[in-house]
């Protein structure tokens, strides 16, 4: 099996309620801006998060080379094995979900619609999910909602380009079984709110990371 490299943030106040391996976007690194200001909050709620990069990401950071994503097999071949070893190393048996940020929920969430999914996957937490391409609502990237074997949580912003609210709500996903929709005001795919609103975006990350810690801990 090749070596999966881990970026850790362990939780703050005391051991770890719940852990989180959390997968990047299609275009920003693990160590992002935003990336840190999630596990910053996480962090904040009692969740410990384990961080990995997919191959064309840890290419990039060796040779500076931007590269478009890897196809869908080699993304999920990639969240097997970070799955797969975490629950190897040695840890405090808190629960462990999986998510990620756009892109990286999404391959979240095949991966808990898949039946042979590890029983020791709790569910998964999307961080902005990529409904469709901007412009493209005809697109849409739901079909395997229907199989889902864990609890999916998706927090996504209402005006986010890849799916605002309106357009969610007239495809009525959140009505399948396992998945659970929250919704940041104002908020677009990475949740930069609207100029007018009080909140920065770092707020709404916030907001984010306190949505995601009372799922987990719900479904604990």
């Amino acid at each position: 099996m090749d070596s999966v490299t881990f970026y850790k943030s362990e939780a703050r106040q005391g051991p770890a309620r719940v852990r989180l391996l959390l997968a990047h976007g299609a275009g920003a690194p693990a160590d992002s801006v935003f990336m840190e200001r999630l596990v910053s909050g996480l962090a904040e709620e009692g969740v410990s998060t384990l961080r990995f990069e997919f191959p064309y990401m840890e290419k990039r950071r060796q040779d500076g080379r931007k590269r478009p994503p890897d196809r869908q097999p080699v993304l999920l071949s990639c969240f097997r094995r970070a799955i797969a070893t975490a629950l190897a190393a040695p840890g405090d048996g808190s629960p462990l979900y999986i998510g990620g940020k756009s892109m990286g929920g999404r391959m979240a969430s095949h991966v808990i619609a898949e039946a042979d999914i590890p029983s020791e996957v709790c569910g998964a937490v999307c961080f902005g999910y990529p409904f469709h391409p901007p412009g493209k609502p005809d697109r849409w990237r739901t079909s395997h909602f229907g199989d889902l074997q864990r609890p999916l949580q998706i927090i996504q912003g209402t005006r986010d380009a890849f799916g605002r609210k309106h357009e969610v709500e007239a495809q009525g996903p959140g009505s399948e079984r396992n998945l659970c929709l929250s919704w940041l005001e104002g908020g677009d795919h990475d949740y930069h709110p609207l100029a007018r609103q009080p909140e920065t975006q770092e707020e709404l990350i916030r907001q984010a990371a306190s949505m995601a810690a009372d799922f987990m801990r719900r479904g604990k």
